[in-house]
């Protein structure tokens, strides 16, 4: 059994999920790939800790802070997705990689490979895919939209840490 809550955030509303310990998804509402591994039969349950632990994570990264803790996660994907994601986790705060970087980090000829996975990200935010940027710093691919990475990254700091960053 999956359960949910919702988070109210700065750029809209955040649906989590829970497999009852761990956390098993984190999207804005209505994104690309929204809920693509909940399972089907879920219930609300905004009272389980690893939701309490998520949104005090949420609410601190929002005011501009640097979360010290990651809910404990639980990647409900394939094996190498799981590695590009485990590869995001590692992105510090204010700091932005490219897809081409992880595939070479990877040893995966594909930049496009890791842009798929990349994008199939179940657990946004906590796994920083908008810290991942294309070729020449090119700001695409965010299945939350483009603004919404925009603003997590200004918010951040990162687009002034990364080269010449732009919208494609």
């Amino acid at each position: 059994m999956d359960y949910t809550t919702h988070y109210q955030s700065p750029l809209g509303g955040i649906t989590l999920a829970s497999d009852g310990k761990a956390l098993v998804g984190l999207w804005f509402d209505g994104q690309t790939f929204f809920a693509d591994c909940l399972n089907p039969q879920h219930e609300e349950r905004p009272d389980l800790p690893v939701f309490g632990e998520t949104c005090r994570w949420l609410d601190a990264y929002f005011r501009g802070e640097v979360p010290h803790f990651t809910p404990r996660l639980s990647m409900r994907t394939s094996p190498f997705r799981k590695s590009v994601w485990q590869t995001m986790l590692a992105i510090p705060y204010g700091q932005t990689t490219t897809y081409g970087e992880i595939a070479r980090r990877l040893g995966c000829r594909s930049a496009q490979a890791v842009g798929g996975a990349v994008a199939h990200n179940s657990i946004s935010l906590i796994i920083p895919c908008h810290r991942v940027v294309g070729a020449g710093g090119s700001l695409t691919g965010y299945a939350g939209g483009l603004a919404r990475k925009e603003y997590l990254l200004q918010m951040e700091n990162a687009l002034g840490n990364a080269s010449k960053l732009r919208r494609k």
